[in-house]
């Protein structure tokens, strides 16, 4: 990996084989997830379009791998306090079922807005849920309240370096799958798919450019990448909850700062567009956080030079109750791809 520009919280000198230890560590517990082309992507940038989809996953999203990461390094100690996370949807599913897998008691605390889906899916891995707040931030404050009054190994979503790495290994698989990609574009919500894959990429192929997508609702990495001041009371709500987070990761703020390429912004109108285009055009159903990376990439948003692009089409658990609510959104200007 190339010397960082500065100090940061992960520290100067990154041992960069834990990376390759996570890759081994998941590769008989996650699915090697496919890479795909869409001749339409193809046709409508004009570049090669790798789309890589974990909406596929176990669980239906990337984030089962930081979970398997962290919870399969845990002592028998920690796993018997039980384990306890706070989560949008992804994270939530991914830690009942490690948790499962370890034979963990699970608690996950959600926002009473999170996709019925997504709750029931959790439930049926074993975990308890409480609901509480109307954002992910809120949810998370109470499982934080809740880890102090019982003393719960608390499975951070993204700011844990253990769980970075585990998402690391989508770049990994990607890398290996499509070794000639010159850009890699992916979403982000608190960052840990986003920073994972920038240390995976610039420690394996450091001239791969990696490029952030955010929700221009909430734009909280944006903000912070460009020097700007995060205005929390400008958030709004986002068809993308998955990466709806008012306050980024510190850990992954500095790998973020230090090696992503670019961060960029897309609409609800985008964001919905490309829902309906994965479902028309590709027959695939991918959720609003994985529908920010192909917004990107279908509202030709990236570098000129950008010519083969591996798009992270990071989960598929979207409720499709909210079809109506993109088409609405859209006005059918899908139908122009």
């Amino acid at each position: 990996m190339p010397t960082k520009r500065g100090d940061g919280v992960i520290g100067n000198l990154y041992e960069t084989t834990r990376l390759f230890e996570a890759f081994e560590r998941l590769t008989e517990i996650v699915h090697r997830t496919p890479i795909k082309q869409s001749e339409t992507l193809n046709e409508w940038t004009q570049s090669e379009v790798y789309l890589k989809l974990e909406n596929l996953q176990k669980t239906g999203s990337f984030k089962v791998r930081g979970a398997f990461n962290k919870i399969s390094q845990l002592t028998e100690a920690e796993c018997a306090k039980g384990l306890l996370a706070a989560s949008a949807g992804n994270h939530a599913q991914g830690v009942a079922l490690a948790g499962r897998k370890v034979g963990a008691k699970v608690t996950i605390f959600m926002p009473e807005t999170t996709p019925a889906a997504k709750v029931d899916a959790t439930r049926k891995y074993g975990a308890t849920v409480k609901l509480v707040g109307k954002s992910f931030d809120e949810a998370y404050k109470a499982a934080r309240t809740e880890q102090l009054a019982t003393g719960a190994t608390f499975i951070h979503p993204f700011d844990d370096l253990t769980i970075i790495e585990g998402q690391a290994t989508v770049a990994m698989e990607m890398l290996q799958q499509q070794p000639d990609l010159d850009t890699i574009v992916v979403p982000a919500g608190g960052g840990g798919l986003l920073a994972g894959t920038a240390l995976a990429v610039k420690t394996i192929r450091p001239s791969v450019k990696v490029i952030g997508v955010q929700a221009a609702n909430a734009p909280a990495i944006v903000s912070a990448y460009h020097g700007r001041k995060s205005n929390l009371a400008h958030f709004l709500p986002t068809i993308a909850e998955g990466i709806c987070v008012k306050e980024p990761g510190k850990v992954t703020m500095d790998i973020i700062h230090n090696y992503v390429d670019d961060m960029i912004t897309v609409t609800e109108r985008e964001i919905s567009s490309a829902i309906l285009f994965m479902l028309e055009r590709e027959k695939l159903l991918v959720e609003g956080a994985a529908a920010a990376a192909i917004a990107a990439v279908l509202n030709k948003k990236l570098p000129t030079s950008a010519a083969r692009v591996g798009v992270i089409v990071s989960g598929g658990n979207f409720d499709i109750a909210k079809l109506g609510n993109c088409i609405t959104a859209c006005n059918d200007t899908v139908l122009n791809f």
